[in-house]
C-alpha cells in the first residue's frame, strides 16, 4: 500500500489533461467504477468518461487532509477533502489493484460540506 502513490493518482484526476483524456480515464477507472456525485447523481465508468471529456472547467481544485486505510490486500480507502473556490467537499474513494493496469478507482463519493 502506497499512500503517496494513491494520493498522486487522486490528484491526477483533478487535472484537466487527465479529466479530458478518454485514454487516461479508461486506465484509471475500473470497469465496474461507480460514483455518487456531490450533486446526488450516480455515475458509471461510461457516464463519468463522457462527462469529464466534455468538461471545460479550468478551476483549481486543492486536495488536502488525505488519509489512506487498507481494506484488504489490493484494496484501499482514500479519505480526503477538496476545496474549489470557497466550497469544501468531503471525498472517499476505493482503489483496487488490477494485475494488468495497477491501481484503479473502483468507487468514489463526494459530499458537500456545509
Amino acid at each position: 500500500m502506497s499512500k503517496n502513490l494513491i494520493k498522486k493518482l487522486e490528484e491526477s484526476l483533478l487535472l484537466a489533461e487527465v479529466r479530458n483524456s478518454k485514454e487516461k480515464l479508461e486506465l484509471l477507472l475500473h470497469d465496474d467504477f461507480l460514483e455518487y456525485g456531490k450533486s446526488g447523481r450516480v455515475y458509471t465508468k461510461h457516464l463519468t468518461i463522457e462527462a469529464l471529456t466534455k468538461e471545460k472547467n479550468e478551476s483549481k481544485i486543492k486536495l488536502f487532509d488525505f488519509e489512506l486505510k487498507e481494506l484488504s490486500e489490493g484494496a484501499v480507502l482514500a479519505l480526503y477533502k477538496t476545496k474549489n473556490l470557497n466550497q469544501i467537499t468531503l471525498r472517499s474513494s476505493i482503489w483496487k489493484k488490477h494485475s494488468q493496469y495497477g491501481w484503479q478507482l473502483f468507487f468514489h463519493q463526494g459530499t458537500l460540506k456545509e
